[in-house]
């Protein structure tokens, strides 16, 4: 319950745990059990488990000369015609397992274990999402690449670019004229995206290197681990004046600096609690909500029997925001918002 935690540090057990989703008695039951943990019990041993002198006769066979390179069940097989039984083939897999003596033999390619990517973000400009999609050009097989960076506590794009082909170099330069746009210290900030050529380049690299920001990389065909950066792009190409096809850099250069505009101060988004991103961004939230109280309190005064359970309340934008919450499994810790 760690997330909890330090939320209820900042605004109290209770909102806490009703951004978390869980109750107050699992909270205080958790927080008893960190303080004072219980030593674990010795799990007892089976009495069918083979003895230690047993093991050692079992592990002396399959390390044996004519047995080395035979598989359990091959020793199994050959013992048992031999009016000799040791053990089941399981259990010879059981403690060569334990002596870490099983894997596969033939050489095969091994991919990597990678590290599932848990960011969290409590306010603008701590963790950015940024990506590259295509726009179709006039001619088949014709692309024009468009590169944004996205805040994912505020959805607000802080930068943008259109070029004519996907390069480490030019993401480098937009990282950077953004991080100097938005003020971005040493330490302050983490970035976010998936395993494209341009966002693994050593360019990009050596720059968050030097300015300081950490960067953090999807898993390999997962696109949930970028879901801020994949919806931003749903949102652009499903509007009504997306044409089919750009009929030159221009044409779509003009696109895009109308859309972002109004994505950024019209665009009421769902996951802000129908706010715009430019007033989550700007810290103008509270200013807002408190506007739409009055109105919504006055729509109450009027017609309260239009209301049937209480006088309306804004929708909130949430305290917090994850790409991929922690489950309960791990670290006991549960998300503050689920992902639209």
């Amino acid at each position: 319950m760690t997330a909890a935690t330090l939320l209820a540090s900042e605004v109290g057990t209770a909102p806490a745990c009703t951004a978390v989703g869980v109750s107050r008695a699992t909270l205080y039951r958790h927080r008893q059990v960190a303080e004072s943990p219980r030593p674990a019990k010795p799990r007892p041993t089976p009495p069918r488990a083979l003895s230690t002198e047993e093991r050692q006769v079992v592990l002396g066979e399959l390390h044996s000369e004519r047995f080395a390179d035979q598989a359990p069940a091959e020793v199994y097989a050959t013992l048992l015609d031999e009016d000799r039984y040791l053990c089941s083939i399981r259990t010879m897999y059981r403690l060569l397992s334990d002596s870490q003596e099983v894997r596969e033999r033939r050489d095969q390619l091994r991919h990597p274990h990678y590290h599932k990517p848990e960011l969290l973000a409590t306010g603008p400009n701590q963790v950015w999402s940024w990506d590259i999609t295509k726009l179709l050009g006039p001619a088949k097989w014709s692309y024009f690449y468009l590169y944004v960076i996205m805040d994912i506590f505020s959805r607000y794009v802080v930068g943008w670019t259109l070029a004519e082909r996907e390069s480490g170099q030019l993401a480098q330069r937009l990282i950077r004229e953004t991080c100097a746009k938005e003020n971005i210290e040493e330490g302050q900030l983490t970035i976010h995206a998936d395993r494209g050529t341009s966002m693994t380049s050593q360019t990009v690299a050596q720059l968050l290197a030097t300015l300081g920001v950490v960067k953090s990389h999807s898993r390999p065909q997962v696109s949930n681990d970028n879901p801020f950066s994949e919806s931003q792009f749903k949102t652009l190409k499903y509007q009504p004046e997306f044409p089919q096809r750009f009929a030159s850099h221009e044409h779509a250069l003009t696109f895009c600096r109308e859309f972002f505009p109004w994505y950024n101060d019209e665009h009421h988004h769902w996951g802000l609690g129908l706010m715009t991103p430019a007033t989550v961004h700007t810290g103008r939230a509270t200013e807002v909500l408190t506007a739409r109280q009055v109105t919504l309190s006055a729509a109450y005064l009027a017609h309260p029997q239009r209301f049937v359970h209480r006088e309306p309340r804004p929708q909130q934008p949430p305290a917090a925001v994850w790409i991929n919450p922690p489950t309960a499994a791990q670290n006991l810790e549960t998300p503050l918002l689920a992902l639209h």
